[in-house]
């Protein structure tokens, strides 16, 4: 398991409250939203990789 700590944690922290952010605000449905935030939450690393590559786009 990747332990991440320190500066890195809280960049972390900060890029993952961002995709959750962009994710609700996205025009995705509701469904394919909270599913993201639940990823995001539960494997925040791995998660936000994924969110990045497969996730939706901002709505605007």
């Amino acid at each position: 398991m990747i332990e991440v700590s320190g500066l890195l944690g809280l960049v972390l922290l900060i890029l993952v409250i961002w995709a959750i952010v962009s994710t609700v605000q996205s025009s995705a449905s509701t469904t394919a939203k909270v599913v993201w935030i639940v990823i995001l939450v539960l494997l925040p690393l791995l998660g936000f990789i994924l969110w990045l590559i497969f996730g939706p786009r901002s709505g605007r």
